[in-house]
């Protein structure tokens, strides 16, 4: 799949991208858990969009990794496409 064909509530098979920049890790805190999340900016060659890390996720990636999101959602905030793994999704980052 690529950044182009990405559309808000629908799932996303498999994606490559590289990560471009990385912003702020920040705390969450919710009835349903907590941890902290940090977004980061990718692209591919047909785009960019906003993916969002999780926990673990924030210490995996720097910028200019190659990571694969295998499983992932892709959703709407503010009006910006945004990836994540969701709940079952794999990231990997690629040497």
């Amino acid at each position: 799949m690529k950044v182009s064909e990405l559309r808000a509530k629908a799932p996303v098979p498999e994606i490559e991208l590289e990560i471009v920049s990385l912003g702020e890790e920040r705390a969450f805190n919710t009835p349903r858990g907590s941890g902290v999340v940090a977004n980061a900016a990718a692209r591919d060659e047909t785009g960019e969009v906003s993916v969002s890390l999780w926990n673990e996720q924030t210490k995996q990636v720097k910028e200019g990794d190659k990571i694969k999101i295998e499983d992932g959602w892709c959703n709407e905030f503010r009006g910006q496409i945004q990836l994540s793994t969701g709940k079952n999704g794999k990231l990997t980052v690629n040497p």
